[in-house]
């Protein structure tokens, strides 16, 4: 009976650990999503023509987007280990090996997106800051995002 309660006890110890990891990563995960509206679904398409140039939208997307990037060190600080059901991508565990340098390309991030603000005028001025912002995002994915599907 004892050796039972054990079994139980460590089995339903580790699936919470297992749930925790996923917590986390599904955190992660949806600080990510976040973003990505705000620079595909709001930006992204007004630079594809899909919705019409809209610039309080605009204002409103590199906003939410400055405050999310923001979050990025301390909501990666914890590792989960494991990556998200289902997800098409995931975090390197480099993120982890080489905390400092992940951190470290968050200001360049928050500078590329405090440089654009107030900037956009345009079509062509918004093209312009978009490209800007996604060179320095993309530094950071190249090296600590991971392809799962």
């Amino acid at each position: 009976m004892m050796r039972t309660a054990l079994v139980v006890g460590a089995l339903l110890l580790g699936a919470g650990a297992v749930m925790a990891q996923q917590d986390v990563a599904v955190t992660q995960q949806n600080l990510m999503k976040s973003q990505g509206r705000s620079m595909y679904g709001v930006l992204g398409k007004m630079i594809k023509g899909e919705t019409p140039y809209d610039q309080a939208a605009i204002d409103k997307a590199l906003n939410d987007l400055q405050a999310d990037v923001a979050k990025i060190p301390t909501v990666f600080t914890p590792n989960p280990k494991e990556d998200v059901v289902n997800a098409n991508f995931g975090s390197s565990q480099k993120i982890w090996q080489n905390k400092a340098d992940f951190d470290g390309k968050v200001p360049a991030v928050i500078k590329a997106i405090e440089d654009t603000k107030g900037k956009i005028k345009d079509a062509a001025t918004l093209k312009a800051g978009f490209d800007s912002i996604q060179e320095k995002c993309t530094a950071c994915h190249d090296t600590y995002r991971v392809k799962l599907k």
